[in-house]
C-alpha cells in the first residue's frame, strides 16, 4: 500500500528563501536610514524651531520611531 501525501503549496527553496530575507534585511535598512537622517535633522534645529512643530528635544527619537515602538 502506497502512502501519499497532500501539499497545499510548495516549500519555497533555497535560494527564494535566501533572496526574500535580503530583500527583507535591505529593506529594513534603507528604512533605519531615512528615520537616522529625520532624527539628525530635527536634532539640527533650535528649540524654538522644535517647539513650533510641537517637539521637545527629548521626544525627537520617539517622535520618528513612533510607528515602530509603540511604549
Amino acid at each position: 500500500m502506497a502512502l501519499t501525501q497532500s501539499y497545499q503549496g510548495e516549500k519555497p527553496g533555497f535560494f527564494s528563501s535566501l533572496f526574500d530575507g535580503l530583500t527583507r534585511g535591505l529593506s529594513q535598512v534603507a528604512e533605519a536610514n531615512w528615520r537616522i537622517r529625520e532624527v539628525e535633522r530635527l536634532q539640527a534645529l533650535s528649540d524654538e524651531a522644535l517647539a513650533k512643530k510641537g517637539l521637545k528635544r527629548e521626544d525627537i527619537v520617539r517622535h520618528v520611531f513612533r510607528d515602530v515602538f509603540w511604549t
